[in-house]
């Protein structure tokens, strides 16, 4: 049975004829014919052209036909390329478990043709690097982005005592510090992950754009009421350059966001809470409410790579162990920032008050152990381990 027949009309080739072709083809089966008609003088050349390239076949008609030509729809490369790709094309919402290096930048979903250069990823094993929370907390992280210059209110009228304005700018120009490392490591897993993980390739450039933000802020209120920063610890820097440096998915998002992050969100609820103004109270919970983010999908990722490996638990507590033989000689956190902590808390200079402050900073740490404490046991460590492992964390906090 024939098809009903195209008529181009006057429509030539160089005005996309052979989108109607291309369409009218479409639906036949391989040697079924498609007559076609039209005005165009160049038509039966540009159609025989056009053919040749694609794979059929033309018949010029007999001049007492009302037709211009015949086209016999051949077996196309994209016949071949269908047949030999349909079987693994990933669909849109599922997750391969090692996607094809040669997919490289394709849409999930998207029928990909055979051959192309491999994308340079090592990052490729879907267990490396995925977390079934991925996708509502990227959706989440998405709705809830906030603008430095209009989630806080910089204007807002406060006058401290220089020495608690000069703690505040200490703790600030640490802050900035190690959410700079914050920034850099996610920054540098982004490029080594397979495209297919969208999720977590999304995931993780909201997280560096947190990051990015909570610098622009802790730097702002540094410097609201100061021309200087405060000062910054070798032992400091030293301690952030582990993590910077970690090349293992897991074993980074491990240091940084179970243990390191985790530690943050402590540090973030006490200066929230013994903050001395309302910026910085503001920019104290704003960074807390997307650190929470990021520690919650490390939590996530780690769970899920731990039911697929059961060697995960010993390389975690092998990272941990390996972190602390690099920094046993460190001195640890920065006493001026330590000092400003205190100060912070105590909120005054009297004897009874920086014994307030001392107190409330140890507590502090104990907090921070306790919630690493926590999420260890959370990934299968049990408590005593887990206890020893929190132990051996970085002094510097992160």
């Amino acid at each position: 049975m024939r098809r009903p027949g195209l008529d181009l009309g006057d429509l030539g080739f160089e005005r996309g004829a052979h989108l109607l072709v291309q369409r009218a083809l479409r639906d036949l089966p391989p040697g079924a014919e498609l007559p076609v008609a039209g005005t165009d003088p160049a038509l039966e050349v540009h159609l025989e052209a056009w053919c040749r390239r694609q794979g059929h076949r033309v018949r010029r008609a007999e001049p007492d036909e009302d037709v211009r030509a015949w086209v016999t729809r051949g077996r196309t490369d994209l016949d071949r390329w269908s047949e030999a790709e349909r079987a693994g094309r990933p669909a849109p919402t599922g997750i391969a478990a090692r996607p094809q290096l040669h997919w490289g930048l394709a849409a999930r979903g998207a029928l990909i043709e055979p051959g192309g250069p491999e994308l340079n990823v090592d990052l490729a094993d879907r267990d490396l690097v995925w977390a079934d929370i991925a996708p509502s907390l990227y959706a989440h992280a998405a709705s809830v982005q906030w603008d430095p210059a209009k989630a806080v209110d910089w204007g807002a009228d406060f006058t401290l005592p220089e020495e608690i304005e000069r703690a505040v700018v200490q703790v600030m120009t640490f802050l900035v510090e190690n959410e700079q490392a914050a920034l850099v490591v996610p920054a540098r897993l982004l490029a080594r992950i397979h495209p297919h993980f969208r999720e977590v390739l999304q995931l993780l450039a909201v997280q560096a754009a947190d990051e990015a933000r909570h610098v622009e802020v802790f730097t702002r209120r540094a410097l609201l009421r100061s021309d200087e920063m405060g000062t910054s610890s070798a032992a400091g820097r030293e301690s952030l350059a582990t993590l910077v440096t970690e090349p293992d998915f897991s074993l980074a998002s491990f240091l940084l966001s179970v243990l390191g992050e985790g530690s943050f969100l402590n540090l973030l609820t006490f200066i929230d809470r013994h903050a001395p103004d309302p910026v910085t109270r503001q920019v104290a919970r704003l960074a807390r409410q997307d650190e929470a983010r990021h520690v919650a999908f490390g939590v996530a990722h780690l769970r899920h790579q731990a039911s697929v490996d059961g060697s995960l638990r010993g390389r975690l507590r092998g990272a941990v162990e390996h972190r602390h033989q690099q920094l046993i000689t460190n001195a640890g956190l920065n006493q001026d920032v330590y000092d400003a902590l205190v100060v912070l808390a105590a909120g005054e200079w009297t004897p009874q008050g920086i014994e307030r402050g001392y107190a409330e900073v140890q507590k502090l740490t104990s907090e921070m152990d306790e919630g690493r404490q926590h999420r260890l046991i959370g990934l299968g460590f049990p408590p005593d381990e887990a206890a020893e492992l929190s132990a051996l964390h970085t002094r510097n906090f992160m």
